[in-house]
């Protein structure tokens, strides 16, 4: 049993690995590839709730940032049943903005996979920033992983 899930193991990261440097990379139909046809999104942007492979957003996304974009999968965990598995982890997305400077966040998230036709795919992700609950709302971005642990 126990090779079994190593193996599973190996292929999601190693999924996550090409999905990650599509990313890096700007290739919005590298991102996608790796999603399932029913996928569903709870992204750090609008709108609440997304469902479509949407290459032509993130190449309008892409085109606000120079050069590649730096994104770490911190902490990464990993857990596999069967053709589903779920992760999470710390991630930071870093890069420069079109116009500006610098710009890194970190943010929190979870993604749920299935395996189909023999391929795991990315059937859930989920993005989010903490916000202050002292009356502003605001979104918590200035923090960093040895910040955010209580």
């Amino acid at each position: 049993m126990t090779a079994g899930i190593d193996r599973d193991r190996t292929a999601l990261r190693s999924m996550l690995d090409a999905w990650a440097e599509a990313l890096r990379s700007k290739d919005a139909e590298g991102v996608v590839r790796h999603q399932s046809s029913d996928f569903l999104q709870y992204s750090l942007a609008p709108p609440l709730v997304s469902t479509a492979a949407d290459v032509p957003g993130l190449n309008a996304w892409f085109a606000t940032w120079e050069g590649p974009i730096g994104l770490e999968l911190r902490d990464l965990e990993l857990v596999i049943s069967g053709d589903a598995g779920f992760g999470h982890c710390l991630s930071r997305l870093s890069g420069t903005k079109v116009g500006g400077g610098r710009d890194t966040v970190w943010f929190r998230q979870t993604f749920g996979f299935r395996r189909v036709g023999g391929n795991w795919k990315i059937v859930h992700q989920h993005e989010s920033v903490p916000f202050y609950m002292d009356g502003s709302d605001r979104a918590a971005v200035d923090l960093a992983p040895e910040s955010a642990v209580a």
